[in-house]
């Protein structure tokens, strides 16, 4: 038995209305929960990611309920818009284009402001793209930590990989079709060549789960015509290694470099970028460090 109390219980008052987290599908449309479709067809508006997108999913369950969008460019002037309307008794769905709000997605900004507003937030679960990856990577994942997207730039996104070298947990990144190679590159320069899978599709229709160490995935991808699709990638944490030195010290971070097996040239190439320094003063002190570590 439904019981439709559930979502009005707990310490929210009667006159505001309710703010409902939806997760949608992330491809096949079945996978959407009774939950969902109920809560959609309920409240007074939806906010979501792109009005088009999920339009397609109203349509397809025959439900009308009014659309505002809510995108990241719009995030802080239409969250005050649907705080009005909370506040005014009105329920509101957020949903993404896919999969859960807030996570890779626009949201969190409105259900922080609906929180200081006393306004009672219901997350309705479902599918995400990372819980979907890790159940069929086959990988082990008792730890894991979650980096979304990479930063776009290649200085940022070597600085993002670097503070990610020593960590132990599966790694899981989203990434685009059009950036997956540079990010894969970045990958295996920066983490080395580890085992990984590469999840494209989630739950659609071309789903598929590559598995094999970075290399191998990056020669499939450089063979095909056009990389196409969503993207998810996990690769193995790294449980060998000494933690990275906290501090900008040359000396402690070219140490660890080399204790992680960094070649010289790599490690003086990396620690100039990233810390802005003369590469001759850096090959200098690297030169030392890597004498000594073979003469003993």
């Amino acid at each position: 038995m439904i019981d439709k109390r559930i979502d009005r219980d707990g310490e929210h008052g009667d006159s505001s209305g309710l703010l409902y987290v939806v997760a949608t599908p992330i491809g096949n449309l079945e996978d959407i929960t009774l939950r969902a479709l109920r809560i959609l067809a309920e409240v007074s508006l939806i906010a979501c990611e792109d009005t088009r997108q999920t339009r397609k999913l109203l349509t397809h369950f025959k439900i009308n309920t009014p659309l505002i969008s809510y995108y990241r460019g719009q995030e802080v002037s239409r969250a005050a818009q649907i705080i009005t309307a909370l506040k005014a008794g009105r329920d509101v769905a957020l949903v993404s284009d896919a999969g859960v709000p807030c996570i890779s997605d626009p949201g969190y900004i409105l259900v922080r402001e609906a929180r200081q507003a006393d306004i009672r937030v219901t997350p309705i679960p479902g599918p995400s793209a990372l819980t979907t990856a890790i159940s069929m990577a086959g990988m082990e994942a008792e730890n894991f930590l979650f980096c979304g997207f990479l930063p776009p730039r290649s200085n940022e996104r070597r600085k993002a990989l670097l503070l990610l070298a020593s960590e132990p947990a599966l790694l899981i990144f989203y990434e685009s079709p059009h950036r997956l190679l540079k990010t894969l590159s970045a990958c295996l320069d920066i983490l080395g060549d580890r085992p990984a899978a590469l999840c494209k599709e989630l739950t659609k229709i071309y789903e598929h789960c590559q598995r094999g160490k970075l290399t191998d995935i990056i020669a499939v991808l450089r063979d095909l015509p056009r990389v196409r699709g969503e993207y998810v990638l996990l690769i193995e944490g790294r449980a060998d290694l000494p933690p990275r030195p906290e501090s900008d010290d040359i000396i402690e971070l070219l140490t660890w470099q080399r204790q992680s097996g960094v070649s010289l040239k790599d490690a003086v190439r990396r620690l100039t970028a990233d810390l802005g320094l003369s590469r001759s003063k850096v090959y200098t002190q690297a030169l030392g460090i890597w004498k000594n570590h073979n003469s003993d």
